[in-house]
C-alpha cells in the first residue's frame, strides 16, 4: 500500500511555489522522494526553499518564471527537460485574490471594476491554463501524469465580497472537469486532471481579511470559524495528504474531481 503513494523518480512541477500553500506542497512532494521543480516570481524565497530541501538530500530546482508569460514557461520547460528528461506532474498553485476585484460593503454592485475582473481571471484561470498548455506535451509523453489544479471554497459556495476570485476559481473547476474528459478521451490514462479546493487557511493574501493585527479574528474570520464544523482554520500541511494521493498511483482511477479539504465548511448550512 505504501508503494502506491510513492513519488520516487517522478519530476513534479509546482507553480506558485514561493507562496504559503506552495511551501507546504513543495515540502510534501519532496518528502515523497520526487524531484521538485519550484516555479515562482520571488527568486530569494525560491532559492531559500531549494537550499533547505537540498540540505535534507532532496532533489530540487527553482526556476524564476511568471505563469502568465509564455516565454518564461517555455524556457522553464526546456530547462527541466534538458536536466531531467521528463515531467510527471504539475501542481498549479499560482493564484490568489485581487484586491481591486473585491466588492466591499457599501460599494455599488452594478459598478464593478471590469479591469480588476480581468486581472482576477488572468491570475487564477489563465495562470492555470498557461502552464498546462506549455507543459502538456511533456506530461502526455510521460504516459502516467497527473495535473492538480487549486480551486477554492469561493467556487463551492457563495462568499461575499470576493467576486472576481470566486468567478475565476469556478472557471478553474470547469476547466479541470473539461480537461479531464478531453485528456482521457484523447490520450487514455496518460494524463489525469483533478483539483483541490482548500478551505480557509491563513495566507499573506487573506490575513488582513481574517485576522486583526493582534492576532484576533476579524468579523469575517469569526464567521468562517463559526461556519466550519471543525471550528478552526486549516494548517497548510493538512493539504499534503490529498495532494500526494492525487499525484501518485493511489488515485490512478480518479480524474475530473474537485476534492474539498475544508473542515466541512462547504457542506455546513450553519444550522
Amino acid at each position: 500500500m505504501q508503494q502506491l503513494f510513492n513519488l520516487d523518480g517522478k519530476v513534479i512541477v509546482i507553480t506558485g511555489a514561493t507562496g504559503v500553500l506552495g511551501e507546504a506542497f513543495v515540502n510534501a512532494v519532496a518528502q515523497m522522494n520526487a524531484t521538485v521543480i519550484l516555479i515562482g516570481r520571488n527568486e530569494e524565497v525560491g532559492n531559500e526553499r531549494v537550499t533547505y530541501l537540498k540540505q535534507d538530500n532532496k532533489e530540487a530546482m527553482f526556476i524564476k518564471a511568471d505563469v502568465l508569460k509564455k516565454d518564461d514557461l517555455h524556457i522553464a520547460k526546456e530547462t527541466i527537460l534538458s536536466r531531467y528528461g521528463k515531467i510527471n506532474g504539475l501542481v498549479n498553485a499560482a493564484g490568489g485574490n485581487v484586491p481591486e476585484a473585491v466588492i466591499m460593503p457599501g460599494k455599488e454592485i452594478f459598478n464593478v471594476d471590469m479591469d480588476a475582473m480581468h486581472k482576477a481571471f488572468d491570475l487564477n484561470l489563465f495562470g492555470t491554463m498557461w502552464p498546462v498548455a506549455v507543459f502538456g506535451d511533456a506530461l502526455k509523453q510521460s504516459g502516467n501524469a497527473s495535473i492538480v489544479n487549486i480551486s477554492s471554497m469561493a467556487a463551492q459556495t457563495t462568499l461575499t465580497r470576493v467576486l472576481g476570485y470566486s468567478m475565476a476559481k469556478a472557471a478553474v473547476d470547469n476547466y479541470t472537469k473539461w480537461l479531464s474528459v478531453e485528456a482521457a478521451n484523447r490520450y487514455g490514462e496518460a494524463i489525469r486532471v483533478n483539483a483541490i479546493a482548500p478551505g480557509f487557511f491563513i495566507t499573506q493574501q487573506n490575513r488582513r481579511l481574517l485576522t486583526n493585527d493582534d492576532g484576533t479574528f476579524t468579523e469575517r474570520g469569526e464567521a468562517v470559524i463559526r461556519n466550519t464544523p471543525f471550528k478552526r482554520f486549516g494548517h497548510p500541511e493538512e493539504l499534503a495528504g490529498t495532494l500526494i494521493w492525487l499525484l501518485s498511483d493511489a488515485s490512478k482511477f480518479v480524474t475530473g474531481e474537485v476534492i474539498c479539504v475544508d473542515g466541512g465548511f462547504h457542506i455546513y448550512s450553519g444550522v
